[in-house]
């Protein structure tokens, strides 16, 4: 790409950036309009807010990949075809759940710092003219030629501030006590189990994805090992979403098969993917080894000599398998080629 086309790129994510500023703030204003409301809380500006910069960060995000991966399914089977819009549109349902709970932990955070502030109408909607200004210029960059790397860093920061938010918001703030499934108890509990259910679909993604980079690497002769990869990432985020569908509140069993079997899942994904690649990789395979081993401590600490809580345990699990995932993504970019790679195979399974 030559200095003219990336100026031109440049151009375009500014008009894109301006146009989101001006329908969010036409929209805010439209929403809002009425009495003053506060920043946060019952009645406040949050949700509306929200709601409004989501859509706008989503029509962002298919704007970009209809101007700039247009031609990305052009001799694709359909099979192929129909795999890549459905990530499109996971992807287009996560960025705008992320753009929501960031606009609403925002919010939050806010009303801490401003409290007894209350936003007119118009004052109102010139600052969901700004959250989608920024949601919009994110969504629109991400669409130009996202990688799986982005996908697993979106996750990365999605599930810290969906937390974040439902720490706030947590019908008891002794949650922390007991496990991160309280959160997803009480009158705040949407915030917790809707992040996990996002979360979920972004897993499931995320594996399309690395099924996607395999396919680039390794070609159709690879594409029995790569389903199993795909499917078992499907299967990771079904669980993980099936977590927040099924709360403490509700079934408790269900609740805590679906948590078991999301680790499980994370973990045997992980060692297939791992398989799958070519070599496979030493520095993965290192990194593999050294984060089995450090959750292993973690639990032996926690569980045999109480030297901290499950919610503790559960953080250092969940950061531990986030970090080795941006590693998996990060390592597989490296070797996965540039540009689309048309399967020659018109049915997935062979028959």
């Amino acid at each position: 790409m030559n200095a003219e086309e990336r100026m031109q790129r440049e151009v375009r994510a500014i008009w894109a950036t301006v146009i989101c500023f001006c329908v969010g703030a036409l929209l805010g204003t439209w929403e809002l309009w009425g009495s003053p409301r506060p920043v946060a809380g019952d009645g406040s500006v949050g949700m509306p807010m929200a709601m409004v910069a989501a859509v706008i960060a989503a029509a962002s995000f298919v704007a970009s990949t209809q101007i700039y991966r247009r031609g990305d399914h052009d001799g694709m089977p359909r099979w192929q075809a129909v795999i890549s819009s459905l990530s499109a549109v996971a992807l287009t349902l996560a960025f705008a759940g992320v753009t929501a709970l960031g606009v609403l932990l925002a919010t939050e955070v806010l009303g801490v710092g401003l409290q007894g502030v209350e936003l007119p109408p118009i004052g109102g909607g010139i600052v969901t003219g700004v959250a989608s200004a920024v949601a919009g210029r994110l969504a629109f960059g991400a669409g130009v030629g996202l990688r799986t790397s982005d996908i697993a860093d979106l996750l990365f920061g999605y599930l810290i501030i969906g937390t974040l938010f439902a720490m706030l918001t947590a019908a008891d703030p002794r949650w922390w006590e007991q496990n991160f499934s309280q959160l997803g108890i009480g009158s705040g509990a949407w915030a917790f189990n809707g992040t996990l259910v996002v979360a979920g679909l972004l897993i499931a993604t995320v594996g399309s994805y690395i099924g996607r980079d395999l396919h680039r690497i390794l070609g159709d002769a690879a594409l029995g090992r790569i389903v199993w990869v795909v499917a078992l990432w499907s299967a990771t985020g079904v669980a993980l979403a099936a977590v927040g569908l099924f709360p403490l509140s509700g079934i408790v069993a269900v609740h805590n098969i679906a948590a078991v079997g999301t680790l499980v899942l994370f973990v045997v994904a992980g060692a297939v993917t791992t398989v799958a690649m070519p070599g496979p990789p030493h520095p993965l395979v290192l990194i593999s080894i050294g984060a089995a081993l450090l959750i292993v401590i973690a639990f032996i600490l926690a569980d045999v000599f109480d030297l901290f809580s499950v919610t503790v345990l559960e953080v250092i699990a969940i950061g531990i398998g986030l970090l080795w995932l941006t590693t998996l993504v990060r390592i597989l970019a490296v070797l996965t080629p540039a540009g689309t790679r048309p399967s020659a195979r018109q049915t997935l399974v062979r028959a």
